[in-house]
């Protein structure tokens, strides 16, 4: 029977679709990590409080991607390259969603409605983020191999989310909630497509690595399919709900270290 326990460990006993596995998620990781820098850097004077935290935030997407790069290394496998066509990020930021890498790559101060817009983006690919982690810390969270890294990186996920829900009510108590609303539905519908465009593609490079039957292949893609019908009809709006998180002020303090996994 396929589930998503039994699909991950499949992965993770083979080293090929293991360390594809890892070096696209590394890759994203320090592509947030790198995004996270540049808006800290360009936080506009008003919302410099602000910019400890996106700091933090992109420390811990770093960590992340040192994470995934050292459990590979403890196998002895180097990363690979990664399929555009698996790159969420780039793919996210190609359909508009956040803030374009170009304005990023300049000196010129965001604005508030830059930040808005960051935040809402960061809520809802938090929110994807920090479900898959939840799946993976209940399944493998006391792996040997792979246990701690997957308990760490939730915790941050979870402590990203919540920064996200806390800093957007703050937006809308201050009268910016009709904009916040509408960035984040914008973003979710978006997320949802770019997700089911990923999931299908590492789907189909995980299945050619693994041999995958044409029926098995085809039963994951229409359990795709069916994710994203059901996220379009509605399970979008878990994506753009605010609510007061119990984790207050999660990233107030500085990133923790990466434990050494090589």
């Amino acid at each position: 029977m396929l589930s998503a326990k039994s699909l991950f460990q499949e992965i993770l006993d083979n080293d090929e679709s293991f360390r594809l596995f890892c070096s696209i998620a590394a890759s994203g990781e320090s592509q947030g990590g790198w995004e996270n820098a540049r808006i800290a850097a360009l936080v506009p004077a008003s919302e410099r409080d602000l910019a400890p935290k996106i700091t933090r935030h992109g420390a811990d997407e770093d960590k992340h991607g040192r994470i995934f790069h050292a459990l590979m290394k403890k196998r002895g496998l180097e990363p690979v390259d990664v399929p555009p066509a698996t790159d969420y990020t780039m793919l996210l930021e190609r359909s508009g969603i956040g803030l374009a890498h170009e304005k990023l790559k300049t000196d010129q101060a965001l604005t508030l409605p830059d930040i808005i817009t960051y935040l809402a983006h960061s809520r809802v690919t938090e929110q994807r983020a920090s479900e898959q982690m939840d799946m993976l810390r209940a399944h493998f969270g006391d792996h040997p191999d792979v246990g701690r890294a997957v308990r760490m990186i939730s915790n941050d996920e979870d402590n990203h989310l919540a920064y996200c829900h806390e800093e957007l009510l703050r937006y809308a108590a201050a009268g910016h909630g009709r904009a916040i609303q509408r960035t984040l539905r914008t973003c979710a519908l978006a997320e949802i497509r770019v997700y089911r465009d990923v999931s299908l593609a590492v789907m189909a490079h995980m299945g050619r690595v693994l041999g995958w039957s044409r029926p098995k292949a085809a039963v994951l893609a229409s359990g795709i399919h069916a994710v994203y019908l059901y996220e379009r009809l509605g399970g979008w709006r878990r994506m753009v709900s605010l609510r007061m998180p119990e984790r207050r002020d999660a990233l107030g303090g500085p990133a923790g270290a990466a434990p050494e996994f090589a």
